[in-house]
């Protein structure tokens, strides 16, 4: 019978290539003992002593050396890291999709460094507007420049794929509108581990309800306020308006109405979790997390406004939705463009107003310019 054991070359060169990084690892070990404990080996010997310098000659030398370390050391760490990379079988194709990475980013930061400018300087944006009692329920406001009359209101909730959400995600849409004469709001939210679906939807909710009893304040208009969420965004947002047509249909004691809202746009949204779950588990991602910040399969179908809408006792609730405005990239596959469609179709089916836009050939993160040109 044949040997399945690795040709003894083979292990030779393995086993030399982890004996020379095992003593790079050594190497930079000994020199960061030696730099710590002032003595250029770190063992048993310590520096032959020499008769001292001029104090301005050894400065230069103390400098050039200081210099001579750091670029050695820089040297040592980086050939250690690529050695390290290609250990674990990290190839030629890694290293050139992380350089066009980094280029891409360094091209995208003057725009970044300026979004953030405006974020933190600019007298336009009043920031962390605390609007309940957890540390995350804050939101931002975007105000135009021109006080002339109350404005129309935008609550914007971002997405983050329910665990990196921050409302400083939307700095950007807000601003653009802003410049359009339109107050934003941006809601921010407990994620997970700091909560679940139902936390995430009690904190939007109540965002909600503040701009809709206190807009006022800041100069925008009650009777003109329009809810839009993206992504988890448009998920949570979705969630928050149902029920809370439900919740009205049944007669039960609300902080805002439905009524306020006059039109809901939904940005790259996935709005069934059984669809959800299965997507996101085909694409490698883990169902057990998925589940926990969904609070378990038993929540799937509170949670699923597409699911939820076709149950008949829901029936008054659906004729008291405002117009439903839809927006998907073709070419999303964080989302696919069907969880769009198909929610427009479960609301058209019980006489809700709903429509869908899609955008041919734009991914996920595509829309937040093309909606401000819909404005």
């Amino acid at each position: 019978m044949a040997s399945m054991s690795p040709p003894i070359h083979d292990l030779r060169q393995h086993d030399e290539t982890a004996t020379h990084f095992y003593l790079d690892v050594r190497c930079l070990i000994c020199r960061f003992l030696g730099f710590i404990f002032g003595t250029e080996t770190f063992g048993n010997h310590q520096q032959q002593q020499f008769p001292r310098k001029p104090e301005n000659m050894e400065r230069q030398s103390s400098f050039s050396r200081d210099l001579g370390h750091a670029a050695a050391e820089t040297y040592l760490i980086t050939r250690l890291t690529f050695t390290l990379l290609r250990y674990l079988g990290v190839g030629y194709r890694w290293y050139t999709r992380l350089v066009a990475l980094a280029c891409y980013a360094l091209l995208l930061m003057p725009g970044f460094l300026q979004v953030a400018y405006c974020y933190f300087f600019s007298s336009q944006v009043r920031r962390s507007i605390v609007y309940g009692d957890q540390p995350r329920n804050r939101l931002d406001l975007y105000l135009p420049t021109n006080t002339n009359g109350p404005k129309p209101v935008v609550v914007f909730v971002t997405g983050g794929a329910w665990i990196i959400g921050y409302k400083a995600w939307g700095s950007l849409l807000g601003l653009q509108l802003a410049e359009r004469d339109i107050i934003v709001a941006c809601v921010d939210y407990r994620n997970f581990p700091q909560g679940t679906i139902s936390d995430m939807v009690k904190d939007v909710s109540q965002g909600v309800s503040f701009v809709c009893n206190l807009i006022d304040r800041f100069g925008g208009d009650p009777n003109r306020i329009y809810l839009m969420g993206q992504s988890a965004g448009a998920h949570i947002s979705a969630c928050v308006l149902l029920e809370q047509a439900i919740k009205e249909s049944r007669g039960e004691s609300t902080t805002w109405s439905v009524s306020q809202i006059k039109a809901y746009f939904g940005l790259s949204g996935g709005y069934n979790l059984f669809n959800l779950v299965d997507h996101f588990h085909n694409r490698g991602l883990y169902r057990s997390i998925f589940l926990s910040i969904m609070e378990g399969e038993g929540s799937f179908e509170q949670f699923s406004p597409e699911v939820r809408i076709k149950d008949p006792r829901n029936r008054e609730a659906a004729s008291l939705l405002p117009p439903i405005k839809l927006f998907h990239g073709t070419s999303d596959y964080s989302i696919p463009s069907d969880a769009s469609i198909n929610l427009v179709e479960a609301l058209k089916g019980v006489g809700a107003e709903a429509e869908v836009i899609l955008y041919e050939g734009k991914s996920h993160t595509d829309l937040f310019l093309q909606v401000s040109d819909y404005y």
